[in-house]
C-alpha cells in the first residue's frame, strides 16, 4: 500500500513538473473560415506537443492589422505567432521585426512551397513567414455567353480580346454586363486590381529613384482603358463595387466576365449559391504582350515577431499549421475541397484535389504567373505585385484609389485623376525621404 502511494505521489509530481514547464504561446489570427477551422483541429498539434499550450486572439481583419502592427512596432510582445499578409512580411523583415523561419523541422519540406508564394514571403532568400493560404487572380467567365458572342476564350488572353468580348457579351436589355471589375476605392480594393492591371500595361508606381510615374503614358493607357471598358460593358454604379458586390452580380448571372481572386472560383461554381455554376470556366488574367499579366499575388501567413520569448515553440506551431500533414488532416476531416489553397506544389499534383477543385490548375498557373520580386516590365526599387511594399503605401494607395474611383464615376477626368495621383505620390515620397 505504501509502495502504491509512493508511486502515485511520484507520478503526480511528474505531471506537476510537466505542467510547470508547459509553454503557452499566443496566436493572433483573422476570423476567416480557414483560421476558425484550424483552431478546431489543434488537438492534433497539442497531442503531438504536450508541453505547448495555445492561446488564441481571433480578430476581424482590419482590427487584426491594427493590433499586430502596433504590437510589433512597439515590441509589445503580446503575440508569439501573428497572421500577416504578403504586404507586411517584406517590410517587417527589413525592419528586423520578424524572425527568420529556419527551424521548421527536417520533414517540413519548404521546397514544396509554391515559388511565387515563397518569394513574396522571403527577404534575401530567407523565409520570414509561412503561408497558410494563397491566391492570385484570374478570369471567371460564362461559357454560354462567350459562345453566343461567337468567341472562344483562350487560356491566356490579351486585354484586347477581353475588351472586345466584354462589349459583345453586354446585353443591357437583359441586365447582362460584359464584365464586372472592382471600382470601390481602397489600396486592397480597386487598387489591387488596377495596380496588377497596370503591370501588364507596362506601368509602375515609381521609377528606380522612387519618382512617381502617374504622368507617364503607361498609366494613362491603363486608366483610360479601364474607364472606357467599364462605361461600355460594366454594371451601373461600378465605382461602389468591390469583391463582394461583383461576386453577387456574377452569381446572379449579371456578368459575362469577372476578373478577381482565384478563391472566388469555389463560390461561383457552387450550385447552392450560384445560378450560373454549370456555365463557368476560367482563364489567366490578360496581358498586352509585354511579358506581364494583370494578376496579383497574396497569402495569409504565419510569422513570429522578433520580440517573442518562445520562438522555438512558436516555430513548432507554424510548422504544423502550414505543413503537408495539416492539409491531409483537413482533407480527412472536411474533404479536399476545403483544404487551404495556394501554398504547396504537391497539393496541385494530388489527383484527389484536382478532382474536387476543377479550377486548381488555372489557380496554380495564375499564382506562378506573378513575380513579386520583378512585378513590372521596367525595373523598380520595390517588391509586391498589387501593392508597393513600403509603409506609406496603405495611405497613398487608398488616396489614389479614391481618385481613380472618382474617374470611373465620371466625377473627374482620367487626366485630372492621374495628375492628382502624381501630386499626392510626390508629396508622400518627399515627406518620407525617398526623393528630394
Amino acid at each position: 500500500m505504501k509502495l502504491n502511494t509512493l508511486i502515485l505521489g511520484l507520478c503526480s509530481a511528474s505531471l506537476l513538473a510537466v505542467a510547470a514547464h508547459a509553454e503557452s504561446i499566443t496566436i493572433a489570427t483573422v476570423n476567416n473560415g480557414d483560421m476558425i477551422r484550424m483552431q478546431k483541429l489543434t488537438d492534433d498539434f497539442t497531442s503531438k506537443n504536450p508541453g505547448i499550450e495555445l492561446n488564441w486572439v481571433t480578430l476581424e481583419e482590419n482590427v487584426l492589422r491594427e493590433r499586430v502592427t502596433t504590437d510589433i512596432a512597439t515590441k509589445g510582445g503580446q503575440y508569439d505567432v501573428m497572421t500577416i499578409g504578403t504586404y507586411e512580411v517584406p517590410i517587417w523583415a527589413k525592419q528586423n521585426w520578424l524572425l527568420p523561419l529556419d527551424n521548421l523541422g527536417a520533414d517540413y519540406d519548404a521546397g514544396d512551397i509554391i515559388p511565387a508564394i515563397a518569394g513574396g514571403l522571403s527577404v534575401d532568400g530567407k523565409l520570414y513567414a509561412a503561408p497558410f493560404y494563397g491566391e492570385s487572380s484570374f478570369i471567371m467567365y460564362r461559357k454560354d455567353l462567350m459562345e453566343k458572342a461567337g468567341l472562344t476564350m483562350p487560356d491566356a488572353p490579351t486585354w484586347e480580346f477581353v475588351a472586345d468580348a466584354a462589349r459583345k457579351m453586354t446585353d443591357r436589355d437583359n441586365d447582362i454586363n460584359g464584365i464586372c471589375l472592382r471600382g470601390k476605392a481602397g489600396w486592397g480594393e480597386n487598387m489591387a486590381f488596377l495596380t496588377a492591371t497596370s503591370n501588364s500595361f507596362g506601368a509602375r508606381w515609381f521609377d528606380e529613384n522612387w519618382k512617381p510615374q502617374f504622368e507617364q503614358p503607361e498609366w494613362k493607357n491603363t486608366l483610360q482603358f479601364y474607364v472606357d471598358l467599364m462605361n461600355d460593358a460594366g454594371p451601373a454604379g461600378a465605382s461602389s463595387n468591390g469583391f463582394n458586390e461583383n461576386l453577387a452580380l456574377f452569381q446572379q448571372g449579371k456578368c459575362g466576365m469577372w476578373i478577381d481572386a482565384t478563391v472566388a472560383a469555389s463560390f461561383v461554381s457552387n450550385p447552392k449559391d450560384s445560378t450560373v455554376a454549370d456555365k463557368v470556366s476560367y482563364a489567366l488574367a490578360p496581358d498586352t504582350g509585354l511579358g506581364k499579366r494583370g494578376n496579383w499575388l497574396w497569402a495569409w501567413s504565419l510569422g513570429i515577431p522578433a520580440g517573442s520569448q518562445k520562438a522555438d515553440a512558436a516555430q513548432k506551431f507554424v510548422a504544423w499549421a502550414t505543413s503537408k500533414e495539416y492539409l491531409a488532416l483537413v482533407a480527412e476531416k472536411e474533404g479536399w475541397a476545403n483544404v487551404p489553397p495556394g501554398t504547396r506544389t504537391s497539393l496541385y499534383e494530388n489527383p484527389k484535389y484536382q478532382e474536387a477543385a476543377p479550377f486548381a490548375k488555372m489557380t496554380l498557373d495564375s499564382i506562378n504567373a506573378a513575380d513579386p520580386t520583378k512585378p513590372t516590365v521596367k525595373p523598380v526599387p520595390y517588391v509586391g505585385v498589387q501593392f508597393v511594399a513600403i509603409p506609406e503605401f496603405q495611405g497613398l494607395g487608398t488616396t489614389v484609389g479614391q481618385l481613380f474611383s472618382a474617374a470611373l464615376a465620371g466625377q473627374m477626368s482620367v487626366d485630372d485623376a492621374l495628375k492628382q495621383a502624381q501630386d499626392a505620390a510626390t508629396a508622400t515620397m518627399t515627406e518620407g525621404g525617398y526623393i528630394q
